[in-house]
């Protein structure tokens, strides 16, 4: 799933691309429609499909930016303002095209659920090959509450002390800290990958108690958090499956990264262990990780 790096990758290629722009119409696929026909609301929320291809006629794109995971599309049409907010979920991608077959990847041209014509002649298109992203169109984030609830950017002067207060709270307190720290409402864009990095740089075990944890050694997890975060946007992210830049562009972070998804530590040679924490597979070293 496309973390805090990935997405901001996303958002910087987008907003060269498509900022500015105003869309002419919206077709979205029949998939859509007929997952809502079933009542599943499949990428669309909130708002009927045949709604949403109509509203955004006319709509120029403001300005484009990133909050946690989710990307934000700040809309306007006569001087009335709108957010349109994206998660990629699983497998979510974006392209700037001119016609379809220049998405040279067949499994997203198979799997298109959004096109975007804009007046400039160009298609903005959303892939999804496993549905599980999320498109909403809301007049601001009071529109869909959870937006509200998300952590500050880890990158925020705030957001230490944030992690720390909220590490205090009797709800985290007995969480194990893999846990916690893949939670946004604790801390914004940390997920699986960039948890297991982090919590292997810190040997810690990522079935810790939040509560075994010394405040100093929270402080230096944190800084550890947002010096991974930094060096994977600066690489483009992580392509580990399915993720993409726009355009079909991947990440080179994968290449760096020590501890997801590896057989053997990279410190001592001993063989990882795994277990399931949060829902998600934890990857650890049981002899660097405590």
């Amino acid at each position: 799933m496309p973390e805090l790096p990935e997405v901001e990758g996303v958002v910087r290629a987008l907003v060269p691309a498509v900022e500015g722009k105003t869309i002419e119409k919206v077709e979205l696929s029949k998939t859509i429609y007929s997952s809502w026909s079933e009542g599943k609301q499949c990428i669309i929320k909130n708002i009927e499909p045949n709604l949403f291809e109509e509203v955004f006629q006319g709509m120029t794109i403001d300005k484009i930016n990133r909050r946690a995971k989710y990307i934000y599309f700040y809309l306007k049409k006569d001087e009335e303002h709108f957010l349109f907010v994206n998660h990629l979920g699983m497998t979510g991608a974006w392209f700037v095209v001119t016609k379809i077959n220049e998405i040279t990847e067949e499994k997203f041209r198979k799997h298109i659920h959004a096109i975007f014509y804009l007046k400039s002649g160009e298609l903005l298109i959303y892939a999804d090959i496993r549905r599980f992203g999320e498109m909403r169109f809301i007049s601001n984030e009071n529109e869909h509450p959870p937006l509200l609830q998300m952590a500050p950017e880890p990158f925020d002067d705030a957001a230490c002390q944030y992690f720390i207060e909220k590490c205090e709270l009797p709800k985290y307190r007995n969480k194990a800290i893999k846990e916690v720290i893949m939670d946004g409402q604790v801390i914004s864009g940390c997920g699986n990958i960039y948890a297991t990095e982090s919590l292997f740089k810190m040997g810690i075990h990522p079935a810790r108690k939040v509560s075994r944890i010394s405040k100093k050694r929270k402080i230096e997890l944190f800084e550890v958090i947002r010096n991974i975060l930094q060096q994977s946007i600066e690489m483009g992210g992580s392509t580990i499956s399915d993720y993409r830049n726009i355009n079909g562009e991947a990440g080179g972070m994968q290449h760096r990264l020590k501890m997801y998804g590896k057989k053997s530590c990279p410190q001592c040679g001993t063989s990882t262990k795994s277990l399931v924490i949060g829902g998600r597979t934890s990857v650890y070293c049981p002899q660097c990780q405590h």
